[in-house]
Order: structure tokens, then sequence, then C-alpha cells
């Protein structure tokens, strides 16, 4: 081991006396260097006076003569300048932007303190010419900024509401009454429970009740508790500590609660909710806070809850599927949004609003509904309610070859929808349309006992369309003694396109 420690002071020998010549040495050194490679550099004082800037950066501010600088204030050398907040803070800024009349620079400060620690200044370094070479850091980073603003903008755009009451079209008594109750719901902070058949718009007045709130610049979150496994229900209502559980995310993950703090939670079909939930949404709504899966951390929620459902849930409460205890919590404002049924005078409306919205959506066109169209949309029982009418007339209008919607162009997707819901069959359609105004009830009846007699197999729709379609052209090409030109501009139909439909069909002309 002697001879280890020979070899290290061999070493050292070289070495001066004293650590401080050394760091004096590199620290001039180093000052040299930044000096002579950067556009810039300046020193200041305590006061953030100008103590000493070099020729460059001084010509590079309107000062031919360094020492015209020299007393200023930093700021009135250089403009923006944040060599006063470093001396004040005693801590560097190690990589900023500066921005001057012409290009930016990019600048380093750092504080000079003396052997007590106390800052008596500070010294700056201007790296103009490496700004190009940064130039792909700074675009990624303005990117990735951008893209984060549009993601939170685009998300805050989705948690907003997308209806107000304006779009539950209707002036019918039910309608009129449903709104108003719904108005008055939105300035009450009490929770709302939405119930109504499928496809009444309960999620539009959802929607509209969160937007005429005071919390209508807060999220509206939507869980549709149906469309989420058992499983996952509670992780999505109220969120997962990172590793919570198997597959779970290594950063965890936030549940809808915690998104919709201040706002209000929507939630769509409650009533398919399983019973184990219930109980922890119970305590959820009666305590306001609530503990993330696998996490000991208490989460406040300030969340109003409407929900909705197509379920009987006074029945589900009897059936022991839905907590009794649950139920009066939610039921303290309920609304029923009506079935199409009920407001059959709104229907008008609704059709053209659909009609105009469809246009809207790139289907084109200026669509109209015939006299006759009316009364057979008017006949109609509509089990799937608004939803039902929308995807008739979107049906219809997709395969109508005119602007100008008349009941047989509607017939075959009414008698298809009738018959799938066992509710209005054709043959009542087609016995309303015919009757032209006398009792609806009493036509649908007749109708319908008459197809009881006879019984027929009911063809699919595709085979009704094709039936009805060929006798509605032989007919219009009949009329107009076989021309087709004459019979494709009767029916509002491309000549090229009927030419098609009779080959397709084999009509004879």
């Amino acid at each position: 081991m002697p001879g280890d420690a020979d070899s290290m002071m061999n070493d050292w020998a070289g070495l001066p006396a004293t650590y401080g010549d050394v760091l004096r040495r590199a620290m001039d050194s180093l000052f040299r260097t930044f000096e002579n490679f950067s556009e810039g550099t300046f020193i200041v004082d305590a006061d953030a006076r100008v103590v000493w800037i070099n020729k460059r950066y001084a010509a590079r501010f309107g000062f031919a003569d360094p020492q015209q600088a020299i007393g200023l204030d930093c700021e009135t050398v250089i403009p923006n300048s944040l060599m006063r907040e470093v001396v004040n803070t005693g801590k560097p800024i190690l990589l900023d932007i500066l921005e001057t009349d012409r290009e930016p620079l990019v600048v380093t400060r750092l504080p000079l303190k003396d052997d007590a620690g106390t800052t008596i200044g500070a010294v700056g370094f201007a790296l103009f010419d490496e700004l190009k070479a940064l130039t792909p850091l700074f675009s990624h980073y303005s990117r990735v900024q951008q893209e984060l603003i549009a993601t939170r903008q685009s998300l805050a755009q989705a948690r907003r509401a997308k209806y107000t009451f304006a779009s539950f079209v209707g002036t019918s008594p039910a309608s009129l009454e449903v709104k108003r109750q719904a108005r008055r719901a939105a300035q009450v902070d009490s929770p709302v429970l939405l119930l109504g058949e499928t496809g009444t718009g309960k999620e539009l007045l959802a929607h509209a009740i969160h937007g005429a709130s005071s919390r209508a610049d807060k999220p509206l979150v939507t869980v549709n508790v149906a469309a989420i496994p058992d499983t996952l229900l509670e992780v999505e209502f109220f969120g997962a500590a990172p590793g919570a559980y198997t597959g779970a995310d290594r950063k965890g993950r936030v549940g809808k609660f915690e998104l919709a703090d201040g706002g209000t939670l929507f939630l769509d079909e409650i009533g398919d909710m399983p019973l184990a939930l219930q109980g922890k949404l119970l305590r959820v709504l009666q305590d306001r806070e609530f503990e993330p899966l696998g996490s000991n951390r208490i989460v406040r929620a300030d969340v109003r809850i409407i929900a909705a459902t197509s379920a009987d849930l006074p029945a589900l409460v009897t059936a022991g599927r839905f907590r009794a205890d649950l139920f009066y919590r939610l039921n303290v404002l309920t609304i029923h949004a009506p079935p199409l049924r009920e407001r059959l005078s709104d229907i008008e409306s609704l059709a053209y609003a659909i009609l105009e919205d469809l246009s809207t959506a790139g289907r084109g066109g200026h669509f109209e509904l015939q006299e006759d169209a009316l009364r057979l949309l008017c006949s109609h029982a509509w089990p799937g309610n608004v939803r039902e009418l929308r995807n008739t007339l979107e049906r219809a209008v997709m395969l109508s070859d005119s602007e100008r919607i008349d009941a047989r162009a509607l017939a075959p997707f009414i008698a298809v929808a009738g018959a799938s819901h066992g509710a209005s069959a054709a043959p009542a359609a087609a016995a309303n349309v015919a009757a032209g105004g006398r009792d609806a009830a009493a036509a649908t009846a007749t109708a319908t006992a008459a197809a009881a007699a006879e019984a027929p197999a009911q063809p699919s729709w595709a085979d009704a369309m094709a039936t009805f379609e060929k006798r509605f052209l032989g007919e219009a090409l009949e009329a107009c003694d076989g021309h087709v030109a004459a019979a494709a501009a009767r029916i509002g139909m491309g000549r090229a396109t009927l030419y098609k439909k009779i080959a397709a069909y084999g009509i004879e002309v």
C-alpha cells in the first residue's frame, strides 16, 4: 500500500498550492468562453444597473459606445430584461427567450454572489447564434402546446350542453308542460329524475336543464349505465389509484364524479345499475365524497345529479331490483317525458325539424311532406317515439328520388316499423291515408281485424319495398302511355335512374 500512496502524491504534485487559484482560473476561462461565443454578455450590480456590457450587445440595442450603457438600469438598456428578477430572487434563469424588436434571443441569466452567499449582481449571456439550432426543439414544444390547448378546448366543448329547451320541438300541451317543469328544475340544485319511454328526448332535457342552470359553465358528464359492464362501473364512477387492479392504468384513472365536479353528472338508464353499486352511489349523494378504487384519498365532489330511465322504477323497487332509499333520493324533481302518441300535434313541426337537420347533415335538398304523408305519420302509434320518427324520415330521404315525400314513399318504412313493434301494420296505415280525415282509430281497428282474418305471411322489408316500387313505377309508366321521359318527369325521378329500375324489375314498357 505504501507504493500506492507515493504514486498518488506524485500525481498531485504538479497542481497549484491552493484550489482557489484553480477555481478562479476556471471561472475566468468559462466567462471568456461564453463571452467569445455568445452574441452578447452583460453584468449588473445588486441594483440591476449595468456594470459591464460587451460591444456587440451594446450595439444591438443602440449604444455605439458600451460606456454609454454603464450605470443605467438594465431595462433601459435591454427592454424586457429579467436581470432584476435574478438579482432580487438570487435564482438563475437558465434558458429563456428574450423578445426584441428583431429576432428573439436565447438567453441565460446567472446570479453573482459573494463569499457570504449574498447576491451582489448577475451576469447574462445572449446565445443568439444558437436559436436556429434550437428551432426543432421549440417547434416541437409549440406543437405540443397547441395540441394540448386544442384537446382541452375539444374536451371542454364535449362536456358542454349540446341542446337547449328550444331543441325540444313542440307546442302541444304535453310538450309545453314538460318544458315548464324542466325550466323550473334548472333553477334549483336538487336531483332530477327523467322518466319516459325510449326515444322521448330525456337526454335532450338533461342537456337543456344543465345549460339553463347556474352550473352551465361547468362540465356536463354523461354515464350510460346500460352500456358499461357491471365490473367496470365502479371505476367509471369513482376512478382508481395506479395499479388498483390487474390491468389498471399505471397512472390511475379519474372517475366521472371527479370530472363533473362543480357541474352535472347525467346518469342515463339508471334502472340498469347493479344493486351493489346503488348503495355506494347513495352514499356519495349524501356525503358528497368518495374514495377512488384502491386509494385512501378522499375526493370531494360538488355534483348535481340528473338521472334518466325508461324502466318502471317503482316496479323495480317492489321487485327488489332497485333500492328504495336511492329511489327516494333521486325522486325529488320528477319529469315525465311524454311519448309521441300523446303529442301528435307536434309531429309536423318535429318532422320538418328532422328534415332540416338531415339536410344540414349532408343529405342535401329541401324536402317537403305531402298532406297524405303527414296524415300517415299522424296515424302511426310511434312506439319508438322521436327516435323512430327520425329513423323513418332518414330512410325515406335516402331512398327518395324526389324532394316531395308522399305517403307512398313513407308507407314501406312505417309498415316495417309497425310490424316489428306489433303496433300499426301496413294495412292500417293505408286505410288511414285512404280515409283522408276519417277517425284514425276506427280505420286502424277495421284494417287490423281484416289483416288478422287473412293472416298472410309477413314479407321482409326488402321484398315489401321492391313490390311497392315496382307497382308504383308501373302505374307511372301506364299513366304516361309508356313514355319513360314523361313518367320520370311525372314522379320526379331521373330518366337514367328510371331506365335502370325498369330493367332491374323487368317492367314491360
